[in-house]
């Protein structure tokens, strides 16, 4: 049989919509069918991805205006796709990737209100407008994923980020950014209802997975 194309997935969502977590399961489901395939993650990824990541993240910066945090990611991001995923396409591996460019329009565009026409410059000048092959994004209500991401095993681990502390409405923002994103690109956009248990979201998952490496 032909070796299938590898292929480039990104798992979209707020932070506490279990995103990560059904990125790592699909990566084992793959893997179990013999499927070789790359995880990552952004900002980071790479060395250099992972410094600017922690800078990013970081609280004791408190805000950032949002153009700033575009330079960042989109630095962290040129250098992902160079060392890590492109290599790994070309290799005949696919990759899943925590995050790509939809976080930033919605992060950085609708949650801090950076304009969508400057942030496809940038995106242009950083990856030629690179978009993945398929994008699963995990719908959750903000109220929902802040007591996630503010549970009491997250904080104790010292995981409770800058971006963690955002008020409900930036949140709301972003969201909103994401669903606006997906009805753009309904071709390639899969929306994940993320409010069940995780049983119910990766049932979700495996059946997105199904279609696309069936």
């Amino acid at each position: 049989m032909p070796t299938p194309q590898p292929l480039f997935l990104t798992f979209e969502g707020l932070d506490g919509s279990g995103k990560s977590t059904h990125l790592r399961r699909a990566a084992a489901w793959l893997a179990e069918r013999g499927l070789d395939c790359v995880a990552t993650h952004e900002p980071g990824g790479t060395p250099l991805g992972n410094a600017l990541r922690s800078v990013f993240l970081d609280r004791q910066w408190g805000p950032l205006d949002g153009r700033v945090e575009l330079m960042v990611v989109f630095a962290s991001r040129r250098q992902h796709l160079l060392q890590r995923i492109d290599p790994a396409l070309q290799a005949g591996q696919h990759v899943l990737c925590d995050r790509f460019t939809d976080s930033t329009f919605a992060y950085q565009g609708r949650g801090r209100g950076v304009d969508w026409e400057l942030i496809r410059q940038v995106d242009q000048l950083a990856t030629e407008s690179r978009r993945p092959d398929a994008t699963l994004l995990f719908d959750l209500e903000p109220e929902e994923a802040r007591l996630r991401g503010h549970s009491v095993s997250r904080q104790k681990a010292g995981e409770v980020d800058r971006l963690d502390v955002e008020q409900l409405d930036f949140y709301r923002r972003v969201r909103a950014g994401f669903l606006e994103l997906a009805a753009l690109e309904p071709e390639r956009f899969r929306v994940i209802d993320a409010s069940g248990d995780q049983g119910a979201t990766w049932e979700q998952v495996e059946a997105v997975l199904r279609e696309i490496f069936p």
